[in-house]
């Protein structure tokens, strides 16, 4: 048998439908790949399971499949273990070893479970490219792995050999290539695995800067380096980030986790590769303090940032979790998502209304904008006519407060008395009188069959008691 340690990965998963936020899509199943790694233990990618609801896995020439769940999962780096509770499962197979970062040109082999057939599959190819890439998972920029072997639908979660080691996970496949695929590479794995071992978060923490390059001459004079400094310009600082407190804008970040930042935003990642800076913090987890020098206005300075989740004003990754919405007076308010965004198909990034996009790609988080709050759908009613056209507009104020996030938004709603004043960046005004739009509340849920007024991780409010029990599909 041919790497007997590659088992083919079962999921049953219902994803949350964001045009009725309060109810999920039908279930549906895929297939992808996985490897064991110990007793019971598979390691697969995030995207194979996310938003399952049941997981099976399955060896090479066992037609009979055995039950597994998720114990660790870090969407961000697309990686999930998996444990069988039957211990027969893993029994007599030796589990794959990690190895290591491959140098260029380095023979592979891509082992998994690809559509089209019920056997396993063995593709060979060779390490065509290292750097930072857009993990289309996650939308993060981390460290990967490129090689010329096939990786199709299947072998998604499947192992990269080289060496008789697992130097990679097959993660996705570029669109516009032939026989191009791209892997999780071995450090971070590792980094993964150690995490779970060590019970820390396995979020991929980020700095949470926005920067240009430093290649102009009369730029970087008029910020006052010396020929033989190097660095990238900070832009922006998001709330809550790593670098909140410890960064400013306007600092010239010259050198992160000990290793010297060039002009144009690389550095020399272990010695061997030119990639862009951030591939440094894939290699750390939340709660680790990373060294950064900074040249400050003429002065270089030394911070230590605490590494803590990547802080978006906008969220890139929403799985394994329901949407939080808010209903009143038929308005139905959602936090703006990537997966929000999704609603407008494929080609999201194309059709999404302008504004939601220009804040997903440059919304800075502040202390007093921490989400942004949208009007995302109107169920018509007699106390909400006219207002049918603001769908998806983003809100401004309400009743002339700025919300934060959307807890803050629905404390404003459900504290106000008389009128309820909402203004919408685009210009307009929704007006609802407070008493008239919780009175329609009963006949709002009965008609478009709504279980609530909110999600449930919004808690209860004024007009929670004259709803149905709110419940979560699942």
């Amino acid at each position: 048998m041919t790497h007997p340690q590659v088992v083919r990965v079962y999921s049953t998963y219902q994803d949350p439908d964001y045009e009725c936020p309060w109810q999920s899509v039908a279930p549906r199943g895929s297939t992808g790949s996985g490897v064991i790694v110990g007793p019971g233990r598979i390691l697969t990618g995030a995207h194979v399971v996310a938003n399952a609801t049941f997981v099976q896995v399955q060896k090479q020439d066992d037609p009979s499949k055995a039950t597994a769940r998720v114990v660790a999962i870090s969407h961000d780096c697309d990686l999930a273990l998996l444990h069988v509770d039957d211990k027969a499962f893993t029994r007599g197979i030796k589990p794959a070893r990690i190895g290591h970062l491959p140098a260029l040109r380095e023979a592979v082999q891509v082992v998994g479970y690809p559509i089209g057939g019920e056997e396993v599959s063995i593709t060979e190819g060779v390490v065509s490219r290292i750097e930072v890439q857009r993990y289309e998972h996650s939308q993060r920029h981390l460290l990967a792995v490129t090689v010329d072997a096939a990786i199709n639908e299947g072998n998604s979660g499947g192992p990269v050999f080289s060496r008789g080691r697992v130097v990679g996970i097959a993660f996705q496949a570029l669109p516009d290539a032939e026989n191009i695929g791209e892997m999780v590479p071995a450090p971070i794995i590792e980094r993964f695995l150690a995490g779970v071992a060590a019970k820390v978060d396995p979020q991929v923490p980020g700095i949470g800067i926005t920067t240009q390059p430093l290649e102009n001459e009369a730029l970087r004079a008029h910020l006052g380096m010396q020929s033989a400094q190097s660095g990238v310009l900070i832009t922006a600082v998001q709330f809550g980030s790593s670098a909140w407190g410890q960064l400013e804008v306007g600092d010239v970040l010259m050198e992160l986790d000990g290793l010297r930042i060039a002009d144009n935003g690389t550095v020399r990642y272990r010695g061997r590769w030119r990639c862009q800076f951030d591939a440094v913090i894939g290699d750390h987890h939340c709660g680790d303090v990373v060294k950064a020098r900074v040249l400050r206005r003429g002065k270089v300075v030394v911070v230590r940032m605490t590494m803590q989740p990547m802080a978006w004003l906008v969220p890139r990754t929403e799985f394994d979790r329901r949407p939080m919405w808010f209903l009143f007076g038929g308005l139905v308010f959602q936090r703006l998502t990537a997966e929000f965004l999704r609603i407008w198909g494929e080609h999201w990034w194309d059709k999404a209304p302008k504004e939601l996009l220009h804040l997903y790609y440059s919304g800075l988080r502040r202390p007093e904008q921490q989400e942004v709050v949208v009007l995302a759908h109107v169920l018509a009613d007699r106390v909400n006519v006219g207002y049918e056209p603001f769908a998806n507009d983003v809100v401004a104020t309400v009743s002339g407060e700025r919300p934060v996030d959307m807890r803050d938004f629905a404390r404003l709603v459900d504290a106000a008395k008389g009128e309820v004043v909402i203004k919408l960046t685009s210009g307009s005004t929704v007006l609802l009188d407070a008493a008239e739009a919780r009175a329609a509340l009963p006949r709002i849920l009965s008609r478009y069959h709504v279980p609530g007024d909110r999600s449930p991780d919004l808690g209860g409010g004024p007009s929670r008691s004259r709803s149905r029990p709110s419940r979560r599909s699942r």
